[in-house]
């Protein structure tokens, strides 16, 4: 009778740990102000309103918003060792550029940085993803097309997951921006949230 117990609690104990680990999925988020629910609530945010759904569906799933609007890709390297010494991710989404972009940084600097937030995450065994940004037109198509393509080259030299900028759905409709007409208000995060619900769904899977 014991041998039977003990035999059906280490074949659970086979079942079980497995799909707890497969689960188990820490996703920090390098971000700037689009991500930082800039002019909102934190609650308010995508990445808020996506842990809310996350923990409704109990999908263990963790997201570590660390954000800053107006954040460059240079700045987020400068924290970046820090960040993941403290959260030890197993993935990191890079959503970064738009700063550096709208400052005319050059594209070659945007790419080196770009690829060192990759190459440090994944020193650390975090998967990483980059998300495709795009600027104002009236940067000139020129810068445009170089500033956007960078996101593509470095995924392919990385071998970093490549998301589609999420912004696109809501932009240019006055009811879902702010004043400015650069960030997402209130009403759009949801959207973003299911936006990026799909988008993440896709890269934990093709994990």
């Amino acid at each position: 009778m014991t041998h039977s117990i003990l035999r059906f609690v280490f074949i659970l104990f086979l079942v079980i740990k497995p799909l707890s680990a497969a689960a188990n999925n820490t996703i920090l988020i390098l971000g700037d102000s689009l991500s930082a629910a800039y002019g909102l609530k934190q609650e308010q945010g995508w990445v808020q309103l996506l842990q809310d759904k996350y923990d409704a569906e109990q999908s263990n799933i963790k997201l570590i918003n660390a954000s800053i609007s107006g954040e460059t890709t240079g700045g987020a390297l400068r924290r970046v060792d820090s960040l993941l010494a403290q959260y030890q991710p197993t993935h990191v989404l890079i959503e970064l550029g738009a700063n550096d972009g709208l400052r005319g940084f050059p594209v070659s600097k945007l790419q080196a940085n770009l690829t060192e937030l990759i190459k440090k995450s994944q020193a650390a065994n975090a998967t990483s993803a980059l998300m495709e940004i795009y600027i104002p037109p009236n940067y000139g198509p020129r810068y445009s097309k170089m500033f956007t393509d960078s996101f593509t080259q470095v995924s392919k030299n990385t071998n970093a997951y490549l998301m589609d900028f999420f912004v696109l759905k809501v932009a240019g409709q006055n009811d879902l921006m702010q004043n400015d007409n650069l960030h997402p208000n209130k009403t759009a995060q949801p959207i973003l949230r299911d936006e990026m619900y799909n988008t993440i769904k896709l890269w934990l899977n093709k994990d």
